[in-house]
C-alpha cells in the first residue's frame, strides 16, 4: 500500500493550526473523530497566509510604509507569480522588482507568544518588512527563511510588506539556466506563534530537530538534535521528550533529558534512541516510515513540539557494481522534473504537486532528479512515502562570478537546502552544480568553489554522498571534486546519433575509470507533430515530431538498463516546462523534451514505453494515438505493454496476437487502414489491460 503524509489543520478561533500528521489514510478517520481532544492543547500555532495579498509589478518607493495607499494594487493569493504569461511565450520576460502588502491581524490569543514569518520561498531576492520596518534580508530563490518579528508587531493590525526582485544578480546563483526564473512569492508564507521557550525556527528555517540514523539490518541507532531556544530574560530548565513511534503508532523508542538553556539564548540538546531489529525503509518496495516526535516541557507544560517521519535505510555506491540500498543491488531509473506548470508557473499548489507525483509513481520510477535548485519540502515529502530515491541539488547553474560574495550565496544556498531537507529518507545524494562552463584557457581555478562546497555538505551531513551533473568529457577534474560522478548526455538530439551509445556508454566507463551516472537523456517531442519513420529533426527547428522521441528512447534505454556500474538512469524530463529563452517545436518558450505536454495530462508514447519497462501494473497502450488523423494505407501498429502477450483487433476483427520479446513492444506488421476511420483495440494477457483508438483517416 502506498503511504502518504496528508497535514490536518484545525481552525481554532478563526485560525489554521497545524496538528500532526496522518501516515496513513486508513488512519485518518480516527484521527479526525480524536484530535481535538488529543491535541487541543498544543502549543505550536502555524497560520497559512494565503489570502488578502495585495500585489503590483515594479519597484515603488516607500511601499513598506503603514500608512501608504495600495487600494489600486492587484489582489492576488500567495503562492504567486507575476511571469505565468510572459514566462513561457518566447520572447523576453520581466525581470524586476514587484511588492506584495498583507494586513495581518495578531489577536489577544498570541499575545506573549514569539512570532515568525516564515516563506517557502521567494525568487530571487527578497526584503521583509513589518509596520515600515525591516524584518529580514533573503538571497536565493529556492530556500526558506524565517524571520523572527515579535519585536516588530503590534496587538491587532499589522502591515506585511515584501520587496522581491528576480532580477539577474552577479552575487547570486544561478547566473543562467535553460528555464524561466519566475519572481514572486510562489511557495507558502506563514505566521508561526510560539511559546518562549520553543523549538527553534529560524535555523536556516530548518524544522530544528535533526534526525542522524546509524542502519544495520539488525539495529539503528537514530541521534536526535534539537535546537533549543529560551527568549525568556532568565534561565530555563528545560525537558526534551524524545519519542520514535512504528506506522500504527506504537512506541518502539524513547529519550528523556533536561537541559539548563541560557536567558535570550539558544542550546543543541543531543539524545539517541535504539532501535533493535528496525523495519527498513527499503525503497518503491517498502517505503516504511516511522514518526518522531521532540516535545519540549518546562516546570511541567509543553511549551513546543515539532513532528518529523523517519526511514531507516543505509546504502553504498560501489565503484564497479553502482548503487546498493540496504545491502542489496538498487536499481535507480527514472526522471528529472522541474517545479511548477506553464499553467501557474512556480506557484504550484500541493494538489497539483501530489497529481505530479502520483504521476511519476504511475510511470515505475525508483528515482527523481529534482534540478536544478531546491524544490519545496512536499515534494521531498512525497519521493519519503512513495520510496521514491531523490538527487537533491543546489542551483549552481553552468556559471560563477568567482566573487567572494557570490560563493557566500552558494554557501548559504547549499546550507539552506541541506538543513531543511536533512530528515528525508528519500533524499539519497546532495548535488553540487549543473552543466558547469570550464574556461579552457583559465582551467577551473574559478570553480574551486566546488571543493569547498562538498566539503561542507560533508561537515553538515556526513550520511550522505555528492553528486554533479556534468556535460563535459568525463576527462575534467571538475566531474571529480564530488564524490560520484555523473554526466548528461544527449546523443541522438544534440548531435550523435542513437545508434553510437552502446559505444559512447562503454567509452565513457572506460575514462570515468569507475561507475558514473547517467544524469539526463532524451529529445524533444510535439504531440501535435507526427511523422512515420522519422528522420533525426535539427533540435533548434520548428519540426520535433513525436515519433523521434520514441524512436530514441527505445534505443537508449536496452543500453543503459543492464549496466548496474551506472548508479543512477535519470531521463530529461518528466514533463514540458517553461524556458522562454527556446523557440523550437510547435510552442515557442517551452522545453518540450518531457514525457508528459505541459498540461501535466497529455501522455506522449514515450511515458508509455518507459511505464511498460518499469511499472508492474498490467496495462496495454496503442502507439502513436495522438497521431489522429491517421495515414490510411498499410502502416505497422505498435504497442506498449508489460503483458506477456497482446492482442490486436481492427474494427472487430482479430489482426493477431503476439508475445513479447523482451523489450516490451509488440508490432504488427504491414496492417491495411481503410475508410473513414480505423477502431483499433489492443488486449493484454493479464488483468482488464486493454487500450482503444479511433483514428480518422486520410488519403
Amino acid at each position: 500500500m502506498v503511504r502518504f503524509s496528508q497535514r490536518l489543520v484545525l481552525s481554532v478561533n478563526g485560525q489554521q493550526c497545524k496538528i500532526m500528521h496522518v501516515i496513513r489514510p486508513l488512519a485518518f478517520l480516527l484521527v479526525l473523530l480524536f484530535a481535538a481532544n488529543a491535541f487541543a492543547a498544543s502549543p505550536r500555532v502555524e497560520r497559512e497566509l494565503g489570502k488578502g495579498w495585495r500585489f503590483i509589478r515594479q519597484d515603488v518607493t516607500g511601499a513598506q510604509a503603514t500608512g501608504y495607499d495600495d487600494h489600486d494594487w492587484q489582489k492576488v493569493g500567495v503562492p504567486h507569480t507575476w511571469n505565468v504569461r510572459d514566462g513561457a511565450d518566447g520572447g523576453t520576460y520581466y525581470r524586476g522588482p514587484g511588492w506584495y502588502r498583507l494586513h495581518l491581524n495578531v489577536g489577544p490569543e498570541l499575545a506573549g507568544d514569539e512570532l515568525f514569518l516564515r516563506f517557502g520561498a521567494a525568487s530571487l531576492v527578497a526584503d521583509v518588512y513589518v509596520n515600515g520596518q525591516l524584518a529580514g534580508h533573503h538571497e536565493g530563490g529556492f530556500g526558506a527563511f524565517c524571520f523572527d518579528i515579535t519585536k516588530l508587531a503590534n496587538p491587532g493590525d499589522n502591515v506585511v510588506a515584501v520587496r522581491v526582485d528576480n532580477a539577474l544578480n552577479k552575487n547570486v546563483t544561478p547566473l543562467s539556466g535553460d528555464f524561466t526564473v519566475y519572481g514572486g512569492l510562489y511557495r507558502e508564507v506563514n505566521l508561526i506563534a510560539l511559546d518562549p521557550v520553543h523549538i527553534s525556527p529560524t535555523d536556516d528555517a530548518s524544522p530544528g530537530v535533526y534526525l542522524t540514523p546509524k542502519v544495520t539490518d539488525q539495529a539503528a541507532t537514530v541521534a536526535i538534535k534539537t535546537k533549543l531556544w529560551n527568549s525568556r530574560h532568565a534561565p530555563e530548565t528545560v525537558e526534551v521528550r524524545a519519542r520514535i513511534l512504528d506506522e500504527h503508532g506504537n512506541q518502539v523508542g524513547d529519550a528523556d533529558k533536561t537541559f539548563p538553556v541560557p536567558a535570550d539564548s539558544g542550546l543543541d540538546a543531543d539524545q539517541s534512541i535504539a532501535i533493535p531489529h528496525p523495519h527498513l525503509w527499503n525503497g518503491t518496495a517498502d517505503p516504511y516510515l516511522y514518526r518522531t516526535e521532540v516535545v519540549l516541557v518546562d516546570a511541567g507544560r509543553v511549551t513546543d513540539e515539532v513532528d518529523q517521519d523517519l526511514g531507516l535505510r543505509y546504502y553504498t555506491v560501489d565503484p564497479e557494481k553502482g548503487l546498493f540500498l540496504n545491502g542489496k543491488p538498487y536499481d535507480m531509473h527514472g526522471v528529472n522534473l522541474h517545479q511548477g506548470r506553464p499553467s501557474v508557473g512556480w506557484a504550484a499548489t500541493r494538489k497539483m504537486q501530489d497529481e505530479d507525483y502520483a504521476m511519476v509513481h504511475d510511470l515505475g520510477c525508483t528515482g527523481v532528479r529534482m534540478p536544478h535548485y531546491q524544490h519545496a519540502d512536499h515534494e521531498y515529502e512525497l519521493c519519503d512515502h512513495y520510496g521514491i530515491l531523490v538527487w537533491a541539488e543546489l542551483a549552481l547553474v553552468n556559471h560563477v562570478t568567482g566573487s567572494p560574495e557570490f560563493d557566500a550565496n552558494a554557501k548559504q544556498q547549499l546550507r539552506e537546502l541541506i538543513k531543511q531537507d536533512y530528515n528525508h529518507p528519500s533524499i539519497l545524494v546532495w548535488s553540487m552544480y549543473n552543466e558547469p562552463s570550464v574556461n579552457r584557457e583559465k582551467g577551473d581555478a574559478e570553480w574551486q568553489i566546488v571543493k569547498e562546497l562538498v566539503a561542507e555538505a560533508h561537515e553538515l551531513d556526513p550520511t550522505r554522498l555528492t553528486t554533479g551533473a556534468s556535460s563535459a568529457s568525463a576527462k575534467e577534474p571538475l566531474d571529480y571534486y564530488p564524490d560520484l560522478p555523473s554526466f548528461n548526455r544527449y546523443w541522438g538530439w544534440y548531435g550523435g546519433t542513437p545508434g553510437q551509445w552502446e559505444k559512447s556508454i562503454e567509452q565513457l566507463h572506460k575514462d570515468a575509470g569507475r561507475s558514473f551516472g547517467i544524469s539526463e537523456y532524451g529529445a524533444g517531442a510535439s504531440i501535435h507533430q507526427h511523422e512515420f519513420n522519422p528522420k533525426q529533426p535539427v533540435t533548434t527547428s520548428k519540426w520535433h515530431p513525436e515519433e523521434w522521441q520514441t524512436t530514441l528512447h527505445e534505443a537508449v534505454w536496452p543500453v543503459l538498463r543492464d549496466k548496474p556500474w551506472i548508479w543512477c538512469k535519470l531521463l530529461w524530463v518528466m514533463f514540458d516546462f517553461p524556458s522562454d529563452s527556446r523557440n523550437e517545436g510547435d510552442h515557442a518558450g517551452i522545453n518540450d523534451k518531457g514525457l508528459v505536454a505541459g498540461d501535466h495530462i497529455t501522455r506522449k508514447d514515450a511515458f508509455y514505453y518507459y511505464k511498460a519497462q518499469w511499472s508492474k501494473e498490467p496495462f496495454v497502450h496503442i502507439a502513436e494515438t495522438l497521431y489522429d488523423p491517421h495515414p490510411s494505407g498499410t502502416c505497422d501498429v505498435k504497442v506498449y505493454s508489460n503483458c506477456d502477450s497482446v492482442e490486436l483487433w481492427l474494427n472487430g476483427k482479430l489482426v493477431g496476437s503476439k508475445t513479447s520479446e523482451g523489450n516490451h513492444i509488440f508490432i504488427w506488421r504491414q496492417v491495411v487502414l481503410s475508410g473513414q476511420k480505423a477502431d483499433v483495440e489492443a488486449l493484454g494477457s493479464a488483468g482488464n489491460a486493454e487500450d482503444r483508438v479511433i483514428w480518422g483517416l486520410k488519403g
